[in-house]
């Protein structure tokens, strides 16, 4: 049975603007949602803290964080406009999925979604 994973045009968007706003370096932000069975439904944006965004990297130390049981990934961005994931980005996956945005950061295009084998997620956006 595959997963599934919800977001909202709204968070989406917002992980977009984020993207844009340290481009061409690349962020990373820190997905919280609910699991129910097959479907992961992203409802926050964490930002990291002491997160380090460069060109061509994006990291976090994830020992400053809380112990949080519902956060379900990460999403960074790629400004090389390359929306597959690396083999560091696989090695240091945080969380259940990675989501990559990638330039131009405007559509769904723009963003997949993969568990930690590389498999692309089904991402499903809502209103």
């Amino acid at each position: 049975m595959s997963t599934e994973v919800v977001i909202s045009r709204r968070l989406l968007d917002a992980i977009f603007e984020n993207a844009k706003a340290v481009y061409p370096r690349e962020t990373i932000l820190l997905l919280r949602g609910k699991v129910k069975k097959n479907r992961i439904e992203i409802t926050d944006l964490i930002i990291p803290p002491l997160a380090v965004r460069g060109r061509g990297f994006s990291s976090f130390s994830p020992y400053m964080l809380p112990m949080d049981f519902s956060l379900v990934g990460s999403v960074h961005s790629h400004p090389s406009g390359v929306v597959s994931p690396s083999v560091e980005d696989l090695n240091h996956a945080y969380g259940r999925i990675i989501m990559i945005v990638a330039y131009p950061f405007h559509e769904m295009g723009n963003v997949a979604v993969y568990n930690h084998s590389g498999e692309k997620v089904a991402l499903r956006l809502i209103e």
